[in-house]
């Protein structure tokens, strides 16, 4: 692709393309400045409330208004009630085993590292993210207070004012979410959804009128391709609705983002269309502004099908691309069972779960555990042995850089640095130098706070690609700044402060990029084959006579294949941030992974619509004459996955699985029961499931073709 590859040769050159994607990084997108504002309110109320009060820990506080999840009140409930229990069962521990291995240093050295692997297991475990960081940072603040040679009841004293700090950053942070939800509505994932796709709809209507595309459209455009949809993926991951509307939502959010990049290399082009191509043009904007009004009033998409006259077009090559994107978002929903794409749909899946689905399976997570305990450890032997408690600081950072860096995330770690710099040294020390020792009184401190924060909190809100420079910034700033209950203008603890976090960082990145790390470009294919071959085992797993158990298992899978999916495309983010003599064979992998990922989420959520007719759940029964072929047509997908997996990893090999045959197989059989059928309900069901079984083959076979 023409357009694709000018995108390389731009993104070839780092400094243009890291000034543009800064620029883009820092530009309004709607909700932004009202997301923003509600973490400085909620930050500067708790700073207040901590400087009044005198109470310790203030920058626990101050970094949960930051943590804690804002997608909907509902969520940020649940986050903060999640919270608590992790804090106080975290507080439980600590006491607990602090208490046991006092007094013995072998045994207390022991007990500190046993304890960093179980936070770094739960980090990777833990299904609920709040959770997680909760239960890991009141063991990285109370460790260096129970080495103090203080009384033990000072060292329960002040473990107990970690958990009310914590506590009163959750009910601050809920408070103020409450005030500012009776002045919001609506959703705000359909919202952002609907957005893009309005986005795309101008610009396809502009080249259909034959008038040029105006300049807002334009900057538009870069600013949507370049955030990217990881705000829309936190959003979905962070729901609490059912696993089923997930999938389905997640492989929207992936096909508009889809959508929007390939949309946004037609602006690069000078097109001249005849009135065939502006014909098309001008119904795939129909078709999307129909897709917008359904998501708008509620409805699932009607599924769309583009003639065959329009797979290829050599004025615009990117436009038959558009139209399977565009077809495969308005299957996304077909054979649902829910009538709106904004309620839960129903489903037999169980509760929701405190650890993630392969906890215990996925040798990934004890791997994690194992860097994450080492780096820490090596941390705090080096402050102990050099008695240096002003930089215990770097075990915190060990915990929130490692919350991001699941997976592999070299640039994440640059932005550590980075931002850890600008948070110590710009924005901790610089006050202390230049503004603090002329502030006399809280109002000032407030102002400079209010200042700051607002930096930081815009930083953050980017995307994921950027968000990380903004927490560090400001976790540097709270620990400087709110270290005392006066306003601070001793160089001394921003210097241990600044120290610690530097050195937290070093240590991670030595234990993750240098002895086990590997660029983002491998593993994202590595997430990639792993979702094939997952998928694989969805499609062709043997069945229990046991319903529930068969539930439970496919719940599970599903469960692990939609983490896999959204890592890939976190992965993705991370590859543009990597350079070296390989970047450009690196940015085209990435492209063509990207490209095979749409139509595998699409399989994915049809394959779990698919999966109610292979267990026979109510409503979702099948004539005993169709078992034998459904079963071999999930065999011989489950095979044609498993090949897909082999070809990326080891390249062309081994003869390819006959899945077309298998699949006309299936069509013949529902041919003949569809017309010795009597019963209209069983009839209809039965071409619903011959519809379902044609858009599963043929996207699986067009996957197969292009791997």
């Amino acid at each position: 692709m023409a357009t694709a590859a000018q995108e390389m040769a731009e993104l070839s050159r780092p400094l243009v393309w890291f000034w543009e994607f800064v620029k883009n990084e820092l530009t309004p997108y709607p909700g932004r400045a009202e997301l923003v504002a509600r973490i400085v309110v909620a930050a500067t109320i708790v700073m207040i409330v901590t400087m009044t009060f005198r109470i310790p820990f203030g920058a626990v506080g101050a970094v949960f208004t930051f943590l804690i999840s804002r997608e909907s009140q509902r969520a940020t409930v649940n986050s903060a009630t999640a919270t608590v229990i992790a804090f106080g069962l975290a507080t439980v521990y600590v006491l607990v085993g602090g208490t046991f291995a006092l007094g013995y240093p072998p045994l207390r050295v022991l007990w500190i590292m046993g304890t960093f692997f179980i936070m770094f297991y739960g980090i990777s475990v833990i299904a609920n993210y709040a959770a997680a960081i909760a239960f890991g940072l009141l063991i990285v603040f109370t460790i260096p207070l129970w080495d103090m040679h203080i009384p033990v009841e000072l060292k329960v004293e002040g473990t107990l004012w970690a958990l009310l700090q914590m506590a009163i950053g959750c009910a601050v942070t809920l408070f103020v979410e409450a005030v500012f939800a009776a002045f919001r509505g609506g959703n705000e994932l359909l919202r952002a959804i609907v957005e893009r796709l309005s986005t795309v709809e101008a610009l396809l209507k502009s080249y259909s009128a034959g008038e040029p595309v105006d300049e807002r459209t334009e900057k538009t455009f870069t600013r949507l391709a370049t955030v990217g949809t990881s705000r829309l993926r936190r959003i979905v991951r962070t729901s609490d609705r059912s696993l089923y509307y997930a999938e389905q939502m997640s492989t929207v959010v992936v096909l508009v983002g889809r959508l929007v990049d390939i949309a946004s290399n037609l602006t690069y082009l000078t097109i001249q269309l005849d009135d065939l191509e502006r014909k098309r043009i001008r119904n795939l904007a129909e078709s999307i502004a129909g897709i917008r009004s359904d998501f708008l009033n509620g409805r699932q998409p009607t599924p769309i099908e583009f003639s065959s006259e329009s797979d290829a077009s050599h004025v615009v090559p990117l436009l038959g691309e558009m139209e399977t994107t565009v077809s495969l978002m308005s299957q996304v929903f077909s054979g649902s069972d829910g009538s709106a794409v904004h309620l839960p749909l129903p489903s037999s899946e169980p509760p929701s779960r405190l650890f993630v689905a392969d906890a215990l399976s996925n040798p990934e997570h004890l791997k994690f555990a194992l860097r994450g305990a080492l780096a820490a450890s090596l941390c705090y032997i080096i402050y102990t042995a050099v008695a240096w408690p002003g930089i215990s600081v770097s075990l915190l950072i060990c915990m929130v850089t490692a919350l991001s860096t699941i997976g592999a995330s070299r640039q994440k770690q640059l932005l550590s640095i980075t931002g850890a710099i600008a948070g110590g040294v710009v924005l901790g020390i610089g006050a202390q130098i230049f503004i603090l020792p002329y502030l006399d009184s809280i109002t000032g401190f407030t102002l400079l706070f209010i200042g700051a924060t607002s930096i930081g909190a815009w930083l953050y809100t980017s995307s994921s690609r950027f968000s990380n420079f903004g927490y560090q910034l400001m976790l540097a700033f709270f620990f400087i700044n709110l270290g005392d209950f006066k306003v601070q203008t001793s160089l001394t603890l921003a210097r241990d402060r600044v120290i610690g976090i530097l050195l937290g960082l070093f240590m991670m990145w030595l234990i993750f990029d240098q002895l086990w790390g590997a660029p983002a470009v491998v593993a994202m294919q590595n997430a990639f084959t792993s979702s094939l071959r997952q998928l694989a085992q969805l499609a062709g797993g043997s069945l229990s006579k046991d319903l529930t158990v068969r539930i439970e298992r496919t719940y599970s899978l599903r469960e692990t294949i939609n983490a896999n999916l959204d890592k890939v495309r976190a992965l993705a983010d991370a590859v543009l941030f990597e350079f070296g003599p390989r970047r450009q064979e690196n940015l085209l992998l990435r492209e063509r992974i990207l490209a095979w990922q749409t139509k595998l989420r699409a399989i994915f959520v049809m394959e779990t619509t698919w999966l109610k007719y292979r267990v026979q759940l109510p409503g979702f029964e099948l004539p005993d004459s169709l078992r034998e072929a459904q079963l071999e047509f999930d065999d011989s997908l489950a095979k044609t996955l498993d090949s897909m997996a082999n070809r990326i990893e080891s390249g062309p090999s081994g003869e390819k699985q006959n899945f077309e045959n298998a699949l006309e197989r299936l069509e013949l059989k529902l041919r003949d029961c569809c017309s010795n059928e009597t019963s209209a309900t069983r009839l209809a069901q039965l071409q619903t499931f011959q519809s379902l079984s044609r858009r599963l083959g043929s996207l699986t076979a067009a996957l197969d073709n292009e791997i």
